[in-house]
């Protein structure tokens, strides 16, 4: 009979002997018998088996269907019961509790950090961000305010730097009026909006507060063609139909250098000099202003005749007039330098990919904090000098590199992914639709909340404010996430290794079941269901910023963790077991009611050991910001009232009698020692400073893409 029920049971236990065997480091499959067949299939070869063992015990002369030959009612009973206590050890023995746990930390994660400006689009990035060692960021919006204003002028050809009627007033009117995609929000005559790119709504401003209205211009202008700008060319050009000329123009605005390459002439006061005259002035003004962190544009122009037959993009390469450059500054936000130190602090390095100049990259990297009096030219690099380099020589300067300027899409992409080559846990940027790649071969990838859609799809979080801050916050709570997480584990494993064995040495010492089925299925609800919503709501713990970064692939119990168990769970089971040797009786049986006080005894030890939990690595009080942890405090009265109510009222089903107020005090005023040795321990033993591991060593959720 059992092996017949063996047999029909095979895709239940051979399944789990496979398995065990993988887990110990052997390299075999389940049989496909056992996978593909039906359960129709494998209960017709139990009855057969049955059936074919009936037969033979005929043939050899014995009677199988005797009821002598049959086991004892009483041993079939014990047969059962040990069945079922088995069963339920597999089940108190397995962490199934610990993918919810992971699930629901990072559910709530995700939804605390919307409160933070961390829109998450990918629950994995919650996690990853904890384990982040460099983080490329972009300058503009992320590190600045994204404000851009007009500091400072030098057109040759205006005097006062005021656009007036002569000829140069004229061409600087027409240029940033044309040569732009922004528009100004008027709604609000307190308070006049740009709308689109900020620094060209920096420049119609500008017009504005010179009282001229671009759009009376741009409304009775024929506009022919446009090459809008882009981080390749670093230039714009829009060829028109100019007002002012009664000619075809082709205006162009981009970086200083690019357009001074193109310019043959300048345009200075009322005369066409040769650029030769005045390039070197024009260049010491653009060092000066980006040495201040300044965004700086050049403007140039050119008159096409109608017979020229070239494409805008052949027009654009020489021949131009240069007409002046703007300064255009960009305040760092005032939180920055905070989160820029926070991150450095948490042994995070802060790499700055921007498209500004060397000396504006630099400045901004001086004024958040990332670059030092110190540092040399082998901490700074240009996207053309990245792109010349090899693979391999890169991948030895990418370690040292804070700012990369005058950066494309692509030089971003590479850092990336050379980053990621050295070992680092990448956190990338970005905003455009070009930084999508980047984004996506990140770890996680950041997209702006200003920015493109393409840019949003591909990153794994938004960020809604476009702060470096909400970065630095993500962080805080992808560390905190994850010592949650450590936390439930160090809880579980102590109850784990405290049932099991009592369970195991009970039995074969010869005390009474200890714990009912029943009784155990309660334990492991509290285990996995209650212990996993109470530490996963606990409250992100600003101190794990000052730890280095894990590593990604060490294993998620730390030593501390694993000597905490060991030492804990082996005392739960000394205490317990000489409970069970102080309640059996001389017969070796043990009362109803002394089952109940080592069972309510059982359970308090683990409810005390939660607030230990709690505090585990804080170096803190179990009650130290205790109100905070609303769902803690729930969850530890759902475990009181509940195991009160089961001893009390659970009768027959759970083993248990009543027990008076008085045996109440004495147990939870006894167990409670648990957590004041815990409270000792913490007052005079500093927590560790290094948190370790990498979650998806153990949870079947990615680290990256």
């Amino acid at each position: 009979m059992i092996l017949s029920a063996l047999v029909a049971l095979s895709k239940v236990w051979i399944p789990i002997v496979f398995d065990g065997l993988q887990l110990i480091g052997k390299d075999i499959k389940l049989p496909k018998s056992v996978e593909e067949g039906s359960w129709t299939k494998w209960i017709g070869y139990g009855l057969l088996t049955f059936v074919f063992l009936i037969g033979l015990g005929y043939l050899l002369g014995f009677e199988p269907l005797n009821r002598s030959s049959w086991v004892t009612v009483e041993i079939a009973g014990r047969i059962l019961q040990y069945f079922m206590i088995a069963v339920t050890l597999i089940v108190v023995a397995v962490p199934e509790g610990l993918p919810m746990s992971v699930t629901l930390s990072l559910a709530m994660s995700m939804r605390r950090m919307l409160k933070t400006n961390n829109l998450v689009r990918k629950m994995h990035a919650c996690e990853t961000m904890g384990a982040t060692t460099v983080i490329c960021t972009d300058k503009t919006g992320t590190l600045t305010q994204n404000q851009m204003n007009i500091y400072a002028t030098n057109f040759g050809g205006l005097k006062d730097q005021t656009p007036g009627d002569n000829d140069c007033g004229h061409l600087i009117k027409e240029s940033i009026t044309f040569n732009t995609t922004a528009h100004l929000d008027y709604s609000n005559p307190d308070k006049i909006n740009g709308l689109g790119n900020p620094t060209e709504a920096a420049l119609l401003l500008w017009l504005n507060n010179h009282e001229i209205n671009y759009l009376d211009l741009r409304e009775s202008t024929n506009i022919i063609d446009q090459l809008t700008f882009s981080t390749e060319r670093k230039y714009m050009a829009t060829l028109v139909e100019s007002p002012f000329l009664k000619k075809k123009v082709l205006y162009m605005k981009g970086a200083p250098e690019i357009v001074l390459s193109k310019c043959r002439n300048a345009l200075i006061g009322e005369e066409i000099k040769p650029i030769d005259s005045i390039k070197s002035e024009i260049e010491d003004e653009l060092f000066e202003y980006q040495n201040k962190a300044m965004r700086t544009l050049g403007f140039a122009y050119k008159v096409i005749e109608d017979q020229h037959s070239l494409s805008i993009n052949e027009a654009s390469n020489s021949d131009f007039t240069f007409l002046g450059i703007t300064a255009i500054s960009d305040p760092v936000r005032k939180e920055v330098p905070a989160a820029v130190y926070d991150c450095m602090l948490a042994g995070i390095d802060v790499k700055i990919v921007t498209g500004d100049t060397p000396g504006t990259a630099r400045e901004i990297g001086r004024q958040i904090g990332i670059w030092a009096e110190n540092d040399t030219e082998q901490n700074i690099i240009t996207g053309l000098e990245f792109a010349e380099l090899s693979d391999e020589e890169a991948l030895k300067r990418v370690r040292s590199l804070k700012i990369m300027c005058r950066a494309r899409p692509t030089d971003k992409q590479r850092l990336v992914q050379l980053l990621q080559q050295a070992g680092s846990v990448v956190s990338v940027t970005g905003d455009g639709t070009n930084d999508a790649p980047a984004l996506n071969y990140a770890h996680v990838g950041l997209s702006m909340g200003s920015g493109t859609s393409v840019a949003k799809e591909a990153s794994d979080i938004t960020l809604l404010d476009d702060s470096f801050n909400s970065i630095a916050t993500a962080v805080m709570w992808g560390r905190s996430l994850y010592q949650n997480i450590q936390r439930f584990i160090l809880f579980q494993l102590t109850i784990n290794l405290a049932a099991l064995s009592i369970v195991l040495l009970g039995s074969i010492l010869g005390f009474e079941l200890p714990l009912t089925v029943t009784q155990m299925l309660w334990v492991n609800l509290i285990m996995d269901t209650f212990a996993a919503a109470a530490l996963a709501s606990l409250p992100p713990n600003q101190k794990v910023m000052s730890n280095k970064p894990r590593g990604r692939h060490d294993f998620i119990i730390t030593p501390g963790m694993r000597n905490n168990i060991l030492f804990v769970g082996l005392s739960f089971v000394i205490l317990l077991l000489g409970l069970l040797y102080f309640y059996t009786e001389v017969d070796g049986t043990i009362s109803d009611y002394n089952l109940s006080m080592f069972f309510t005894v059982f359970v308090m030890l683990q409810f005390w050991n939660l607030f230990n939990a709690k505090a585990y690595d804080t170096g803190k009080s179990a009650f130290h910001e205790l109100n905070k942890g609303v769902g803690f405090i729930i969850v530890a009265l759902l475990i009181l009232i509940g195991q009160y109510l089961i001893v009390q009222f659970g009768g027959q089903v759970f083993r248990t009698v009543p027990l008076s107020f008085s045996d109440w005090g004495i147990i939870i005023g006894a167990t409670s020692l648990v957590l004041w040795v815990g409270e000792l321990k913490r007052l005079f033993r500093p927590a560790r400073q290094d948190v370790s591991v990498s979650l998806s060593t153990i949870v079947l959720i990615p680290m990256s893409k």
